[in-house]
């Protein structure tokens, strides 16, 4: 039963990060893709999660950790370009 539930999650996780893919792909502004490549971060954290509980292991914890730092810096990155337009200040000569 918990087998077939996994099954269900994994696979409502695949289906949210191809739904975010095409918010990705189609989106008709600038912060509508930066939402959807949160929202791929985050889906992706929860389908390794669920993954990791299926195989029963914990190989895979690491790879949770390296995926959330990186989803937060790219939309920290990314929300900085869309209000900005740039991600690395650049001081002004006077």
């Amino acid at each position: 039963m918990i087998q077939i539930m996994l099954t269900v999650a994994l696979s409502l996780f695949i289906l949210a990060i191809l739904l975010a893919l095409y918010r990705i792909i189609r989106g008709p502004s600038m912060p509508d893709r930066v939402v959807a490549l949160d929202m791929i971060g985050v889906n992706l954290i929860s389908a390794v999660a669920v993954f990791s509980v299926a195989l029963e292991t914990r190989a895979f914890l690491e790879v949770i950790l390296i995926v959330g730092i990186l989803a937060f810096i790219s939309t920290i990155a990314l929300a900085r370009f869309v209000e900005r337009g740039d991600i690395v200040e650049h001081k002004r000569k006077l």
